[in-house]
C-alpha cells in the first residue's frame, strides 16, 4: 500500500469513526485484499502495511465472525480479509504480586494491553505432528492473538503446580484465576 493510499484509507476510517453515525445496512465489498501473516504483519495487495497508526486504525474495525472469517466493519461498508493464524500477537508479558494473587499482562504487537484474567482467557493448543505448543490469549471480540515464543517461554517461568479436582495441572495464576499451560514433559 502506498503512502497516499494509505494515508486516503486513513482518513476516511477515521472521519468514519469520528463521526459516530453507523449505517443500518452496510455494503459488502467481498475480499479487501489485506491479510494477517502468522507473524502479526498486515498487508495489501502483497505488500507489508509500513505505517502501525493505519495497521492500528482497521485493528479498531476488525472482526471474526461465528464461521471463522475475519472482516473489517466501518458503518458503510464491509470486506473479507485473510488471516494466516490470529491477527495478533503477544511480544511482552509484564507481572507483578505472587500466587493466586498474581497480576499479569500482556502487550500486542499492536500495543494493546491484555490482561490475563476470566474474560481474557489463555489456552495452548499443542501441535499433533511435533509436538509444538501454541499458545493464545483472547482479546475480546472474537479475537485471540498468539504468544510469540520468548514470552511463553517467561510465562513458563511462571508456572507453577495446582492441585485441581481433576488432577495435578501445570500452570499460571493471574487475578485469582489459574491458567493451565500443559505438561513440559509432552512438548
Amino acid at each position: 500500500m502506498g503512502k497516499l493510499e494509505e494515508d486516503s484509507a486513513l482518513q476516511s476510517l477515521s472521519s468514519l469513526r469520528a463521526s459516530g453515525s453507523r449505517a443500518s445496512v452496510e455494503e459488502d465489498c467481498g475480499d479487501f485484499g489485506i491479510r494477517i501473516d502468522r507473524n502479526g504483519t498486515w498487508y495489501y495487495q502483497g505488500s507489508p502495511i509500513g505505517r502501525k497508526p493505519i495497521v492500528k486504525l482497521f485493528s479498531t474495525v476488525l472482526n471474526r465472525r461465528e464461521d471463522g472469517s475475519y472482516w473489517l466493519t466501518t458503518p458503510v461498508e464491509n470486506g473479507r480479509i485473510d488471516v494466516e493464524d490470529v491477527p495478533y500477537t503477544i511480544v511482552e508479558l509484564t507481572h507483578s504480586g505472587e500466587g493466586t494473587n498474581q497480576v499479569i499482562d500482556f502487550r500486542t504487537n499492536l500495543d494493546v494491553i491484555v490482561p490475563l484474567d476470566s474474560e481474557h482467557a489463555l489456552r495452548v493448543e499443542t501441535d499433533s505432528a511435533s509436538g509444538e505448543p501454541s499458545p493464545y490469549v483472547h482479546t475480546g471480540k472474537n479475537l485471540d492473538a498468539r504468544l510469540v515464543r520468548s514470552v511463553f517461554y517467561h510465562l513458563v517461568e511462571l508456572a507453577t503446580e495446582h492441585h485441581a479436582e481433576d488432577g495435578k495441572k501445570f500452570g499460571v495464576w493471574s487475578r485469582n484465576t489459574f491458567f493451565p499451560i500443559g505438561d513440559p514433559k509432552e512438548w
